[in-house]
């Protein structure tokens, strides 16, 4: 695949009516249809402001005809970039091609968001002869549900590797500096690591990203293991040779008398991005790992569990990553991202950090929230 011949009869595909002619693009991975030598792929567009995603039917990849109706759309979403659609095994911890189909089988429906630039996704079930996906949870349907990364992620692709038999994803870190600092480094924007795709069998509800194993070859030496007793308000440093490169994972053990005894609500309503960030602290948090920290702690970025209570006395686990004080620069994007994630009965509160240079990745809960 390295010599190109434009095909003469380009375009092959062009908006149907009704449908401007920014408002269609990025074709998925092809899949098998019901018909014999039949090929289908799905491509993001919208009607007004509802996001929806065509079908189309080839057998040749040259000629395509639009199918009656989309696959699925969602009213007040916007257009949707970057459609992803694929099979995961609700049973088997592999990836799937994505012409799999059958018992023990959810399709994801995932969707970059244009309006926001944000990655949704949700999972459901797959009607191949009516050309239809339907959610599973209509709450957490594709663009206002669930997010494939909380943090700064952007028009995401999977494909299926049949050697190892893993679904992997890519995704675009767009980086927050300014222009003229984009030109001094010489690049703008980064990939993000590659990572594996799984159904999560304890929800139900969420995907399972994970690095790909082949990070693991990077790390260098024997890891470096501690154990602390963390009180409130208290920062235990951790020395390693170089904090611009790290595989971090840790796990926290919250005491369950301290869990259970507090009655009162703390921070009804709590969100990572409107919390005020890893500085203002509550009863039950924050409680995570800093990382990129100068030594006078003026730079730093925390990575964070918060454990707020309702007024129902039910916990609910929030993983954060607070930029505020990320960067002395000027110009620079200081948010704190997060979101919610379940933390089940029996789990301890794991996070694995990827720290590479400007990017910290965050996974909690084996890659439940990212």
């Amino acid at each position: 695949l390295l010599d190109w011949v434009k095909y003469k009869g380009n375009p092959v595909l062009v908006p149907p009516p009704g449908i401007g002619v920014k408002d269609f693009r990025d074709p998925t991975t092809a899949w098998t249809g019901p018909q014999n030598g039949q090929w289908l792929l799905t491509i993001g567009s919208k009607v007004g402001k509802t996001g929806i995603a065509l079908v189309y039917e080839t057998s040749n990849f040259t000629s395509f005809k639009l199918l009656d109706g989309v696959l699925h759309a969602v009213p007040g979403t916007g257009m949707w970039e970057c459609v992803d659609f694929y099979p995961v095994s609700t049973e088997k911890t592999n990836g799937l091609d994505t012409s799999y189909n059958g018992p023990g089988v959810k399709h994801v429906l995932k969707a970059s968001l244009d309006d926001n630039k944000q990655d949704h996704y949700a999972i459901g079930t797959y009607d191949l002869a009516k050309n239809k996906w339907t959610p599973d949870y209509p709450e957490l349907d594709c663009g206002i549900g669930l997010r494939l990364d909380y943090g700064k992620y952007y028009a995401s692709k999977t494909f299926y590797d049949p050697k190892k038999e893993r679904r992997v994803l890519w995704g675009w870190i767009g980086e927050t500096d300014s222009e003229s600092a984009d030109l001094q480094k010489g690049w703008a924007s980064v990939q993000s690591i590659p990572r594996t795709v799984l159904y999560d069998k304890k929800t139900g509800t969420h995907l399972l990203q994970w690095p790909v194993e082949e990070i693991e070859s990077l790390r260098a030496g024997d890891p470096i293991v501690k154990e602390v007793d963390l009180q409130p308000g208290s920062i235990e440093l951790l020395r390693v040779d170089s904090a611009a490169e790290l595989d971090i994972e840790v796990s926290f053990e919250v005491d369950k008398v301290a869990l259970q005894g507090i009655i009162e609500a703390d921070h009804v309503g709590f969100s990572c991005s409107t919390s005020g960030g890893a500085a203002s602290r509550g009863i039950l948090g924050p409680f995570g790992v800093i990382v990129i920290a100068d030594q006078t702690l003026s730079e730093l970025t925390p990575v964070y569990f918060y454990i707020s209570k309702g007024a129902d006395g039910r916990a609910e686990t929030h993983f954060c990553a607070d930029q505020t004080r990320s960067s002395e620069a000027p110009g620079v994007g200081k948010q704190v991202y997060g979101s919610s994630v379940p933390v089940l009965d029996g789990e301890k509160h794991s996070m694995r950090l990827l720290v590479d240079h400007s990017i910290v990745e965050s996974f909690a809960q084996g890659g439940r929230t990212v």
